[in-house]
């Protein structure tokens, strides 16, 4: 059931990104998605409005960029708690070193593995 909860939740952030960029009379790009879910991810976290989301859909609400700003939040959040309010500005770099740093690397493997075009 896990599973189908998840699938769905994410499902839906992204009917509700490409509902956005296809209805709106201004043009929403990608990038204005990208922004506005990592932000919104992040205010509803810092709301406490996102983790029961979480609690509920695992994974269908982690991966999604709205997850993203969550983690930012929250560990901005904990980095306040431990730290004061420098740790406002260590605490979510510091949640979100494994996920950027994971990134990094699996990129650079698979520009090494593939040839671009170009």
């Amino acid at each position: 059931m896990i599973f189908l909860k998840a699938f769905v939740v994410g499902g839906m952030f992204c009917v509700i990104a490409q509902l956005l960029m296809d209805l709106t009379s201004y043009r929403i790009t990608p990038a204005h998605v990208l922004v506005g879910f990592v932000t919104a991810g992040a205010v509803l976290s810092g709301l406490g409005l996102y983790q029961p989301l979480v609690n509920w859909a695992g994974a269908g609400a982690t991966v999604p960029l709205t997850g993203f700003g969550h983690l930012l939040a929250q560990g901005a959040i904990n980095g306040v708690q431990q730290k004061g309010i420098l740790g406002a500005f260590s605490g979510g770099l510091a949640a979100a070193a494994a996920g950027l740093s994971a990134a990094v690397v699996f990129g650079y493997l698979a520009a090494l593995a593939f040839k671009p075009k170009g």
